[in-house]
């Protein structure tokens, strides 16, 4: 009797286990939807699904009151250093004003290439320290995304005020504004939080306007500007292995490079049956098969850069449960492929970035500040990571010059990124009063600041994962760094 018993609840473990795997997947699969709606090709929208808004993650403090919160706009210059344009628009901006009182501090959340919110001014950490200090929340719209429209149109012409200097002015101007306007601000100190590009935001304000900023929060700062960005995969293979297996990381390598071999020995036939690929993908086009790779790594990249509780895990489960290798890649990208076929042409994507309108919300706008500012274009180009060999930098760079003009070289391309470094420092921005975090195994920490420069590294964490209030379910380390910014935050406020 007992033995059947110890049987019964084995199988009655495996079972719940498998239910648990396959929700999990289905939570994954719905995040992504979510995160990316279904316009564009499949790689547009793996893109979109690695520019979501930061998450907020859980707090302890309840919700503001709806009648503490506010959505607002200002009158901001369009372009901050020509004298002689007096044109304007109207900046967007949340406001939580639950727990302040004259002269306390202002808390401002900076806003990156995405909509804002009300999540990140109403709970989490940094929430928890504008409570503690009766500070009033901001949550600042960054120009040309969400409803901060500088412009009627996204055209080339109209692109040229699109740049993070004039963002960061929008900043200055915004501080300037309230103390001057706002009732009990006039002398309030500012402390600032971002996470991602935001983040970065948050250390070069700091470089540019140090008079304004009392001190600043930045969770996965970005700060080396490159175009070819080939670590960020190499850190999505460390996660694959470290949270999941050697065998996992294998089963990806190995499935990837069989499709390779697949496409080059003239099976495409059967690698678009098995994918469900739409029959605009050319397989003799560089730039079709660039797509197709870049898009199946950018999937794999998604659940690594935002991963939470058990994502990995589930993920590596689930492929290691296929009868080989290039069948669990092709059943994990089919997980995000609607009723009809993956479109996966360049010809299609081209298309979608062409559209000068707001109807495409931030792909157009964000691409445009890569081609001029940033590259971080995510590459095959290392060997120390799964994902293959077919999708080097000059995808995106192509992207550029096919979308916004002939200009758009790779020497250009190259150079406006270089001046963006020295325009801001790279490593080495020389501010203080920044406290900087990384997740571990954080995609983008290859180009942020690490414990060497005086950042703090949270194990096994990955990107903008400390927002959530302090909680029992913190690692000690995550907690530590949470307590750390607290008591920082108090003695930048209490300076004379």
């Amino acid at each position: 009797m007992r033995s059947l018993q110890v049987v019964l609840v084995l199988v009655f473990a495996l079972c719940a286990s498998t239910a648990t795997a396959k929700f999990n997947l289905e939570k994954l699969r719905a995040d992504f939807f979510n995160a990316t709606g279904s316009k564009g090709s499949l790689y547009v929208q793996s893109l979109k699904y690695l520019q979501r808004e930061p998450p907020v993650g859980k707090a302890l403090n309840r919700e503001a009151s709806p009648r503490a919160l506010s959505t607002n706009t200002i009158e901001q210059k369009l372009d901050h250093f020509d004298e002689t344009n007096e044109k304007t628009w109207q900046m967007r901006y949340m406001e939580n004003d639950e727990y302040f009182t004259e002269g306390g501090p202002i808390f401002i959340y900076v806003g990156g290439e995405w909509t804002i919110s009300s999540g990140s001014i109403t709970r989490g950490h940094f929430v928890d320290m504008a409570k503690e200090h009766n500070g009033i929340l901001f949550y600042t719209e960054h120009r040309y995304y969400g409803a901060s429209r500088p412009t009627s149109d996204i055209t080339v012409d109209n692109l040229k005020y699109l740049h993070v200097k004039q963002a960061l002015a929008d900043l200055a101007h915004f501080i300037t504004y309230q103390r001057e306007n706002y009732p009990g601000l006039a002398n309030s100190k500012v402390i600032m939080a971002g996470g991602s590009y935001a983040a970065t935001m948050v250390v070069w304000f700091k470089r540019l306007y140090p008079e304004l900023l009392t001190g600043g929060w930045a969770s996965s700062a970005p700060l080396l500007a490159q175009v070819d960005f080939k670590e960020y995969k190499e850190v999505v293979g460390r996660a694959l292995r470290e949270l999941g297996s050697e065998q996992c990381y294998n089963r990806v390598q190995n499935g990837t490079k069989t499709l390779e071999t697949m496409l080059q020995d003239g099976r495409a036939a059967e690698v678009k049956a098995m994918m469900k690929i739409c029959n605009n993908f050319d397989e003799h086009n560089d730039l079709d098969v660039w797509t197709l790779f870049s898009s199946i790594s950018n999937l794999f990249s998604g659940i690594v850069q935002y991963q939470i509780d058990d994502d990995v895990p589930v993920l590596c489960n689930y492929l290691l449960a296929q009868e080989n290798d290039v069948v669990a890649i092709a059943k994990f990208l089919l997980l995000y492929v609607g009723s009809g076929c993956a479109d996966l042409s360049y010809k299609d994507t081209l298309t979608y970035y062409m559209d000068s309108t707001y109807a495409q919300g931030a792909s157009r706008p964000w691409y445009y500040q890569t081609c001029n500012e940033y590259g971080w274009y995510q590459s095959s180009t290392s060997l120390e990571q799964p994902f293959g060999t077919k999708f080097p930098p000059l995808l995106s760079t192509t992207l550029c010059k096919d979308v916004f003009g002939d200009e758009y070289t790779n020497e250009n391309i190259n150079a406006k990124v270089a001046q963006t470094n020295v325009d801001f420092g790279g490593y080495a921005p020389e501010v203080t009063n920044i406290y900087q975090t990384h997740g571990e195994l954080d995609p983008w920490s290859a180009v942020g600041h690490t414990a060497e420069y005086g950042a703090t590294i949270l194990p096994q964490a990955s990107h903008c994962t400390d927002f959530s209030s302090i909680s029992s379910d913190d690692t000690a380390a995550m907690r530590a760094s949470k307590e750390k910014l607290a008591e920082l935050v108090g003695q930048w406020l209490a300076e004379a």
